[in-house]
């Protein structure tokens, strides 16, 4: 059965390849060279022309590829109110390769205000067309996760309990703004429910003083109460990666330990699943799925390399998966974006684009 709205049979994750056009730009501005409103400029022609390229990859779905983003998550928490970005000793360590050193921490009272991404948004959803526009921005257990307590000011939260109350309550009103800016698709990107579910980063988690067991259930009531009024035609979104820096991964195992709380417990309208390798485990854990409208997109196509998976074999995999849920819940996708960071994965634009193809033949064999 085809959908006609979000999630699609076809979907897609959200960032893509940055062009050399926006590259070149960037490091113009970073020099002095071109203006903020020169830089934009740029932009916007090449959202103009990534949405035009993912309509003519058969989506329905389109987004801005994140094109004026860095990070997919630090560019997002800069905009937030009592959130500030600095120099970190050392970038974020993944499998043999390191980013650059940023982090961001909270030094005020928490709070959405005029974002700047909602004119990204909005810009977005003025050439869309016939498509749907989707925005991403990072979940908000990203924003506690990696540094914990001591990235947030004592004196503004002596009580982390107050923290996640209005952490919860950011996210509720950034919800309702950008559904106010037309949005009817948001997905939050969420690295840390693969970290509970990696022995490593749960042993990291416990070595630094926290449960990751209670992290869980705290992270589950702060996306629940952030959910809480969201409008019927609103479509949200979380997708769990398991980390993606120029084709590089953190965490490892399968979605088991989490499955009941996360699966069974937040009331998401899709969850956007990395099954692209070993790393990921069985497809077991999606008998924790509400029956029903709540649908599941399979991230069975990898963007951490170029090389197109073999057609029968995705389809092999959707139907192992019916083993544990119902057809009509699956939706298929890549497995993450293609360039989570403004370096991107270690594939062409062309193995990428090739990559959406398939995707959308796949989804009209199989639906």
């Amino acid at each position: 059965m085809q959908r006609t709205t979000a999630p699609f049979r076809a979907d897609v994750v959200g960032s893509f390849l940055r062009p050399a056009a926006i590259k070149r730009a960037r490091e113009q501005f970073a020099a002095g060279e071109i203006d903020a409103a020169a830089l934009r400029r740029v932009e916007d022609e090449e959202i103009r022309h990534v949405v035009e390229q993912q309509r003519a990859s058969g989506l329905q779905v389109v987004t801005d590829g994140e094109f004026r983003r860095a990070w997919w998550h630090f560019d997002f928490f800069d905009g937030l109110q009592g959130v500030e970005r600095y120099e970190a000793e050392q970038g974020i360590q993944f499998n043999g390769i390191q980013t650059k050193a940023r982090g961001v921490r909270v030094t005020g009272k928490l709070g959405f205000g005029d974002h700047p991404m909602l004119e990204d948004f909005r810009f977005l959803n003025s050439i869309s067309g016939d498509a749907v526009a989707k925005m991403t921005i990072p979940s908000p257990s990203v924003l506690h996760f990696r540094g914990g307590r001591k990235m947030i000011d004592a004196e503004v939260y002596p009580d982390l309990a107050d923290y996640f109350d209005d952490l919860a309550l950011t996210y509720r009103d950034a919800i309702k703004a950008f559904y106010d800016a037309g949005c009817r698709y948001l997905q939050l990107d969420d690295t840390v429910w693969a970290y509970l579910c990696s022995e490593d980063q749960k042993r990291q988690i416990r070595e630094r003083g926290d449960d990751p067991e209670e992290l869980a259930h705290t992270y589950a009531r702060v996306l629940n109460k952030a959910l809480e009024g969201k409008p019927a035609d609103l479509t949200v979104g979380l997708h769990v990666c398991r980390g993606n820096f120029r084709s590089t991964w953190i965490s490892e195992g399968g979605y088991e330990p989490v499955a009941e709380i996360l699966f069974g417990g937040v009331n998401i309208d899709a969850f956007f699943l990395e099954y692209d390798n070993e790393r990921s485990g069985g497809f077991e854990p999606l008998r924790f799925i509400k029956p029903g409208n709540q649908q599941v997109v399979l991230g069975l196509i990898t963007t951490k390399e170029g090389q197109l998976e073999d057609q029968e074999s995705v389809k092999a995999r959707i139907k192992e998966a019916t083993q544990y849920i119902d057809i009509n819940q699956i939706c298929l996708s890549p497995q993450c974006g293609f360039a989570s960071t403004e370096e991107g994965n270690n594939l062409t634009e062309q193995q990428q684009w090739d990559k959406l193809r398939l995707v959308v033949d796949i989804a009209k064999n199989v639906w």
